[in-house]
C-alpha cells in the first residue's frame, strides 16, 4: 500500500508545470494609492496579509548584481494572504490545492501604467479562489 501511495505521489510530481497566466486591470491612480486600495479590499474581508513582498525593489536592487540594465518595473508588490474559511473548502475537495495557496493580488507601475492583478486558477474549486481574488481586485479598482 505505502508504495502504490509513494508511487502515485511521484507520478503527480512528475506532471508538467501547468502555466498560468495573469488577470490584470489598468489602475487610474497612483502606485501609492493602488497599494492602498488593494491592502483595503483584503482586510475588509477580514482577511489577514501574511506577507507584502516587494519584487520591483527586489528587481531593481539587484539588476546590476546578474548583469542587467533593464528596469522591468518602476514598483511592483505581492500581497499574499489565505482565507481559512476557502482555503479548507478547497482543499478538502483535493488535498493537492494546497500548491496555490497562499493567494496574491500584485500591483505594479510599468512605463508610467499603473496595473492590478492576480494569476490565473484550474478549472474546479480552485474557481471560487479566483472568483475572490477577482473581486478584492475589482474593489480595489472602485
Amino acid at each position: 500500500m505505502k508504495r502504490t501511495i509513494l508511487a502515485g505521489v511521484f507520478g503527480l510530481m512528475a506532471l508538467p508545470a501547468m502555466a498560468q497566466e495573469a488577470v490584470t486591470y489598468p489602475f487610474n491612480g497612483t502606485f501609492g494609492d493602488a497599494t492602498f486600495a488593494v491592502e483595503s479590499a483584503i482586510l475588509d474581508r477580514g482577511l489577514v496579509i501574511d506577507l507584502t513582498s516587494h519584487v520591483g525593489e527586489m528587481l531593481n536592487r539587484t539588476g546590476a548584481d546578474v548583469g542587467s540594465d533593464v528596469k522591468i518595473f518602476e514598483e511592483a508588490d505581492i500581497f499574499l494572504f489565505c482565507s481559512a474559511t476557502l482555503s479548507r473548502e478547497v482543499m478538502e475537495a483535493d488535498p493537492m490545492n494546497i500548491a496555490h495557496c497562499p493567494y496574491g493580488v500584485f500591483v505594479a507601475e510599468r512605463e508610467g501604467e499603473v496595473m492590478v492583478g492576480h494569476r490565473t486558477y484550474p478549472e474546479g474549486e480552485m474557481q471560487k479562489v479566483q472568483a475572490l481574488l477577482d473581486e478584492i481586485v475589482q474593489d480595489a479598482l472602485e
